[in-house]
């Protein structure tokens, strides 16, 4: 069975943790037909945004790290595209209109089960404003960006990437530093 097709599984199923057949590693199977739940990593969408020489920066208004800075992003939803879900983001967390151009980078986070994948983009325009998961938005110089108060690891990363190919057209994405297996 494949977990593509709907399937209605009855109220009163149970379900257990096993390792289904034909399998290597333990998942969730319904214990009356065999069902199988898989679990997989969630996916994260955002962007470097820039208008002119400065950055977009959201301050985070929810859990995890209320308080600190990060880029437009977060999980992308069923049914769109990564670049989608990054320009969606970016719109309810910084109020932006922008214009992706390329992949940025595309990052691995085993210890907490995400992929991310983080666009570069231009603002269409500099008017920006906080939505409803960001206490402030602000478009920063590199020399003024809060790198002590920046939410995540990967926030700098990014950073840093996107300034090492700013000017460039074209590039490779990048993924996880080297050494950055405190993730």
């Amino acid at each position: 069975m494949n977990n593509d097709d709907h399937l209605h599984i009855p109220s009163d199923a149970s379900f257990s943790r096993r390792i289904p057949d034909q399998d290597d590693r333990e998942r969730i199977v319904c214990d009356t037909c065999d069902y199988v739940i898989y679990e997989n990593p969630k996916i994260v969408v955002g962007v470097v945004a820039a208008w002119h020489e400065k950055i977009l920066l959201v301050k985070r208004e929810i859990e995890p790290r209320r308080g600190y800075w990060s880029l437009p992003a977060g999980y992308l939803e069923l049914n769109e595209t990564a670049e989608e879900g990054a320009v969606r983001e970016a719109w309810e967390e910084a109020r932006a209109k922008l214009i992706i151009d390329q992949i940025l980078a595309v990052y691995s986070i085993p210890r907490i089960s995400q992929i991310q994948i983080i666009y570069r983009a231009k603002l269409s325009n500099p008017k920006v404003s906080a939505g409803p998961e960001s206490q402030e938005v602000e478009l920063f110089g590199w020399e003024d960006i809060p790198w002590s108060d920046l939410a995540f690891p990967t926030v700098e990363w990014a950073l840093n990437q996107y300034h090492s190919v700013r000017n460039r057209n074209a590039f490779p994405p990048f993924a996880n530093p080297i050494g950055s297996e405190i993730l």
